[in-house]
C-alpha cells in the first residue's frame, strides 16, 4: 500500500492529489490512505497536506524502492522489480530466483551487498546507500556462445544511463570496467546456467555496481586510489532511484537490440574504450605480455599487436588487461 501511495504521487510531479483520489484509485479506505501517508513521513518523505486539495511529494530521500523507481520507467514491471535494503549479493539471488522460475526481465536491486563480487572471484565494495547494484535477470532464447557478448552490450547501457542523470561521461576499460576521471566507477559480473542435458541456455545474470556517492575516504585503503563515484567526479548529487529508473531503461532498450543482433552497440562500445591506441600488458597464466590495443572485433575480443608485428585477438575469459591505469579488475 505505501508504495502504491508513493508511485501515485510521483506521478503528479508535486500537483496535489486528493485523498479520495488516491482512495478510488487503489480500491481502499480514506484512512488506509492516510495511514500509508504517515508510514512515508516516517520513511523520510516529505508529503504536504492541503484541505481540500490532498497530498504533493515536496521531497523523497535516496531510497531504492519500487515506490521511487516505477513510476520512472518506460516499461510496466510491477511484477519483475525486487528491492532490498540489504543482501548477501545481487547476482546470487537472481540465480537462486531464476531456479525457481522467475520470469524474463526481472530486476534486482539493493541499497547495500555484505557480499558483492566481482571478475575472477574478486569482491565488490557494497556500503549502504552509497552506490547501486543491480542484477538483470534474462531468459534469451539464443546459444550460449551468443550471450558471452551481452557483458559488452551492458556496458554501453550503464555508460548511456548515467550520461542521462549526471555530467560524467564515463568511458570503458576494456572488457567490462565503466571508468571516470582515470578510475573504475562501475563493475559488471555476468553469470550463466547452461542445460546439462541439453546444452540450451537457460538463464543469464548481469549484476552492475554504481558508486554514487562515496568520498574517496568511503572506499577502503586497498581500492582507494582506483575508485571513483559519481559525486567524486562531477561534485553532484545524483538520485539513485532516478539512476536506477534510467539504467533498467537503458537495460530494456539493450536487450531488444542485443536480440535483433545489435550491431549499432558494437560502434558505440568502440567509441568509449579507452584501451584502443594504448600501449597495454596481458596478463596469461601469471605471465605478462606487452602489445599494443587497436581494436575490438565484432564478437568484442580485444585486437592487440604484438612488438615483432604478430596480431591477435584476445578473450577477456583467457587474459586481464594491465595499462591505461595500471590497475587489473
Amino acid at each position: 500500500m505505501k508504495e502504491q501511495v508513493l508511485a501515485l504521487l510521483m506521478r503528479e510531479e508535486g500537483s496535489y492529489l486528493s485523498g479520495e483520489a488516491i482512495s478510488q484509485t487503489l480500491g481502499v479506505s480514506r484512512a488506509a490512505v492516510w495511514k500509508a501517508i504517515e508510514a512515508l513521513r516516517a520513511d523520510g518523505f516529505a508529503i504536504e497536506a492541503a484541505t481540500r486539495r490532498g497530498y504533493r511529494l515536496a521531497g523523497s530521500p535516496d531510497r531504492l524502492s519500487p515506490g521511487t523507481i516505477l513510476p520512472l520507467l518506460r516499461k510496466d514491471r510491477a511484477d519483475r522489480l525486487i528491492c532490498f535494503d540489504s543482501i548477501d549479493s545481487t547476482n546470487t539471488y537472481a540465480k537462486k530466483i531464476a531456479l525457481q522460475g522467475a520470469p524474463d526481465g526481472t530486476m534486482i536491486l539493493a541499497d547495500e551487498q555484505t557480499g558483492g563480487r566481482g571478475r575472477r572471484g574478486r569482491s565488490f565494495y557494497s556500503p549502504a546507500g552509497k552506490g547501486l547494484y543491480l542484477s538483470a535477470l534474462y531468459r534469451p532464447n539464443t546459444e550460449p556462445a551468443r550471450a558471452v557478448n551481452l557483458t559488452a552490450f551492458a556496458a554501453v547501457a550503464v555508460c548511456q544511463a548515467i550520461g542521462q542523470v549526471s555530467s560524467v561521461k564515463p568511458g570503458i576499460k576494456w572488457p567490462n570496467d565503466i571508468v571516470a576521471g582515470g578510475k573504475k566507477l562501475c563493475g559488471i559480473l555476468t553469470e550463466m546456467s547452461i542445460e546439462a542435458e541439453t546444452g540450451a541456455l537457460d538463464y543469464v545474470v548481469a549484476g552492475m555496481g554504481i558508486n554514487v556517492s562515496q568520498q574517496p575516504e568511503d572506499f577502503p585503503p586497498d581500492v582507494r586510489d582506483i575508485a571513483t563515484s559519481l559525486l567524486e567526479q562531477s561534485g553532484e548529487t545524483v538520485s539513485r532511484p532516478a539512476l536506477a529508473a534510467a539504467l533498467i531503461n537503458e537495460l530494456d532498450a539493450m536487450m531488444e537490440a542485443w536480440l535483433a543482433g545489435g550491431r549499432d552497440y558494437h560502434s558505440r562500445y568502440v567509441r568509449r574504450c579507452l584501451n584502443l591506441g594504448r600501449e597495454v600488458r596481458l596478463i596469461r597464466d601469471g605471465r605478462e605480455t606487452e602489445a599494443f590495443a587497436e581494436s575490438v572485433d565484432e564478437d568484442f575480443r580485444l585486437l592487440v599487436r604484438y612488438p615483432d608485428g604478430t596480431r591477435e585477438a584476445v578473450n577477456a575469459g583467457e587474459v586481464s588487461v594491465r595499462g591505461l591505469f595500471g590497475y587489473i579488475r
